[in-house]
């Protein structure tokens, strides 16, 4: 199942939007709301990539923020450090386009 397919038997909008100026250190690839749910691809980013790099990314933006609603929902246990959470984060997405 695609990062895509997993967002949607979740029932979890996927939409691309322009997620604001993070500064040359930063930049905010996509971003988590419980509240939707919904995940939101960060356009900024997208303009720059060729279509192969742009599916991958996107499928990386999903997965990433896949493991955020899976947290959200007590099936993982939110680990207690940002750092953490957010490489497991990257692992679970790297892993699930591997599928």
């Amino acid at each position: 199942m695609t990062a895509l397919e997993c967002a949607r038997a979740y029932g979890i909008a996927v939409v691309f939007a322009d997620l604001g100026d993070w500064g040359s250190s930063c930049e905010l690839l996509s971003e988590y709301d419980p509240h939707a749910p919904r995940i939101r691809v960060n356009t900024r980013i997208l303009e720059r990539l060729d279509d192969a790099a742009r599916d991958e990314f996107i499928a990386h933006c999903i997965g990433h923020e896949l493991y955020h609603h899976r947290e959200a929902l007590g099936e993982i246990a939110r680990l207690p450090h940002r750092r953490d959470r957010e490489a497991a984060a990257d692992a679970f997405a790297r892993a699930l386009s591997r599928r």
